[in-house]
């Protein structure tokens, strides 16, 4: 039944807030809304009502502050795909709280602070906290509705992704992706369609959680350091390339793994208790919170329905919401790190998994002992495919193409590779920036970005490569000024001075927390001298020379960490969950393969397996109608594909490329369509964390 304004304001005075409650939070409005006159009125007596918090917008330039996620320790030009994105909230104005109190982000979107403890073991009373900065995009449907499907908890990778940017940038397009089909105003509650939150947090350490790791005393510092690890250039640009990153990251380990620049005199050294257990403990934490809120909510809708319907004798409100505590279920997608973060806590928490999906799969047991194969030993097919589609399109679809077919083309790049890797490029100013200097690092960044999402930046890489074949390296410089941005300390930082939390929070920390995780994680990373590394990096190159030494890089990362995890992870090793687990992934991924999946889906009994047919970085690399509705399937049903499912991609690089994603999907259904554009928006702002 369609509920009228002049229903509303019949029932229910407008300084009777909780019956107008009953109405809007019910959202059974389906034919009329209320006039603006009269909205005006309603958030009117809502604002008098509220306690005042006020709200200061900030910019964050997005490009700058994600894709400086694209590397470690080497700073990469932005792709340039996002406009900075306007948060209408200030962090440190919002109290932190043991309870789930949200407020206003704007644009729906909600924010709150969640207190949990450093050391959760630690009973006196007197432990440090963490506060979690989390973000709650609402179902589309209030918690109070049958519908209403509960809070998923994401997680973008990293390790150390910002969650909170994951919700404001992509939750909409996940939970188009996760939610049922017809919108929830045209069908009744008794459809049984599901409808679901976005949750994305920051873990420990990371982001706008406080206190953050805090490797640098100001921003200045922290981009004058970038800029001299950029020019000296990555493991394999020169002959005593391992000696100049060798040493530099061993001065920046021995302060940033010891010093804790948050409470210098604290008994709790923070990075102590950054590492994936802990943060797969605060997931539990913000579920449990969650389900508390949840009840309140039921109860001041239960006391709205009764003022307007009568007594609901049946309970049936407080019994949907109802808190179960100690077991309230997890709801979960998560991607490369992500997946770790997702099999920890469901070794950990098995009964808790009612819903994980997987993307990308990480090999746990690697991850966290060394163990096994190296994990990019299918980067160099993907860049084999780069001469078979550079190939296919001609050169009328690849202007790096030469005759000669696949192997003709990656010899042409292979050599030109070898020339700037024995001579670098300078390039003179221009009008929009200063004069750089081409190196043979530049040119691993910008082909080991176009191995994780070969759909969007195979094309670009070729068009650089093909102008430094003519002798043109301004494209190239011009790409790599993008790195290049302001570090200008805020007025915050320069009063209350170095090392202080004010700085702290106005640095880019992401890169230096994912070091914090990964070498709390896997300790063995952490031991090796000089002739060790020096071996296992030979190794990594013979597996692959795309990758090799960029992974040699990543985990070079580690040398001279001291930290050590108070609770380090020794198990157990996967487990049956309440629920079945879905692992999702590429048949070619470069750092997450495909037999890491099927290992984890075997330690993980009654899980299932979905294969995507594309190559990059998780499966969000190419769009897949298959796959989106095979994840929403079970979302809504809990029900896996069917073994052995092979799904293709709707997009191959060069030869159906972005560009032509509009014509493509005027071939799909109207609800197709909104699915392949959300897939598409998730495709180009994916930033190809290194897990």
């Amino acid at each position: 039944m369609a509920i009228w304004a002049s229903d509303v304001l019949e029932k229910c005075p407008l300084w009777d807030l909780d019956c107008l409650v009953c109405f809007c939070f019910g959202r059974v409005m389906k034919s009329a809304p209320l006039p603006p006159c009269q909205v005006r009125q309603v958030r009117q007596v809502r604002q008098a009502r509220q306690a005042p918090h006020r709200y200061v917008r900030w910019g964050l330039p997005l490009a700058a502050a994600v894709l400086i996620l694209l590397v470690w320790p080497i700073p990469l030009p932005s792709w340039n795909l996002f406009e900075p994105l306007d948060i209408p909230v200030a962090w440190d104005e919002i109290v932190p709280s043991q309870e789930l109190k949200y407020h206003n982000c704007g644009d729906e979107f909600q924010c709150a602070r969640l207190e949990v403890p450093m050391d959760y073991q630690r009973t006196d009373g007197k432990g440090r906290t963490f506060a979690l900065a989390v973000v709650r995009l609402p179902a589309k449907v209030p918690v109070t509705d049958p519908r209403y499907g509960g809070a998923v908890l994401i997680n973008p990778g990293g390790p150390g992704g910002p969650g909170t940017m994951q919700a404001f940038m992509g939750g909409r397009d996940l939970q188009l992706i996760i939610d049922a089909e017809a919108d929830p105003k045209e069908t009744g509650e008794e459809s049984g369609n599901k409808y679901f939150d976005i949750i994305g947090f920051d873990p420990r350490g990371v982001g706008s959680t406080t206190p953050p790791v805090m490797c640098f005393p100001d921003p200045v510092s922290q981009r004058n350091w970038e800029l001299q690890v950029s020019a000296e250039g990555m493991l394999g640009s020169g002959p005593d390339s391992l000696q100049r990153n060798w040493q530099r990251t061993q001065a920046l380990n021995l302060g940033c793994s010891v010093f804790d620049m948050s409470s210098l005199r604290a008994d709790e050294p923070m990075t102590s208790y950054v590492n994936t257990p802990l943060v797969a403990q605060d997931m539990l934490t913000i579920i449990e919170r969650h389900g508390e809120w949840r009840e309140k909510e039921g109860q001041r809708a239960r006391i709205a329905h009764n003022k307007c319907h009568g007594l609901d004798e049946a309970n049936a409100i407080l019994n949907r919401t109802k808190w179960h505590r100690g077991k309230e279920p997890l709801l979960y997608w998560g991607r490369s790190y992500g997946t770790v973060l997702g099999t920890t806590f469901a070794s950990l928490f098995p009964e808790r998994v009612t819903r994980a999906v997987l993307d990308g799969v990480v090999d746990m047991i690697k991850y966290y002992q060394g163990t096994g194969p190296n994990v990019i030993a299918d980067a160099d097919a993907i860049f084999d495919r780069f001469g078979q589609y550079c190939n296919e399109a001609g050169p009328v679809g690849c202007p790096f193409y030469v005759e000669g077919g696949p192997d003709a083309i990656r010899a042409a790049y292979w050599q030109l590779e070898k020339q700037i890797l024995n001579s670098s490029i300078p390039v003179m100013a221009s009008v929009e920036r200063g004069p750089e200097v081409v190196t043979w690092s530049d040119i691993k960044d910008i082909q080991r970005v176009a191995i994780y999402q070969p759909l969007l930046a195979f094309p670009i890489l070729a068009d650089r490569m093909t102008e430094l074949a003519k002798g043109n390296a301004a494209p190239m410089a011009d790409f790599k000024h993008g790195s290049h941005f302001d570090a200008c300390p805020s007025n915050k930082c320069s009063l209350a001075g170095p090392w202080s939390p004010e700085c702290a929070t106005s640095q880019d920390n992401v890169l230096y927390a994912m070091a914090a995780i990964m070498c709390s994680d896997a300790e063995y990373l952490t031991t090796p001298n000089t002739k060790q590394f020096q071996a296992e990096w030979s190794n990594l190159v013979a597996d692959s020379a795309s990758l090799g030494d960029y992974w040699a890089q990543l985990q070079l990362s580690c040398v001279g960490w001291k930290a050590k995890p108070k609770y380090p992870f020794a198990g157990p090793w996967g487990a049956a969950t309440a629920h079945p687990m879905l692992f999702v992934s590429n048949t070619l991924d470069p750092v997450t393969p495909l037999h890491s999946a099927q290992h984890m889906s075997q330690i993980f009994p009654g899980s299932g397996l979905l294969q995507q047919e594309s190559e990059g970085h998780t499966t969000l690399t190419a769009p897949s109608i298959c796959v989106a509705k095979a994840i929403r399937h079970y979302f809504q049903t809990g029900t896996l594909p069917v073994v052995g499912t092979l799904c293709q991609a709707d997009l191959k690089p060069f030869v159906g490329s972005p560009n032509h994603h509009a014509t493509i999907s005027q071939n799909f259904s109207p609800s197709d369509r909104k699915l392949f554009e959300a897939l598409m928006a998730e495709v180009q702002r994916a930033p190809p964390f290194p897990l």
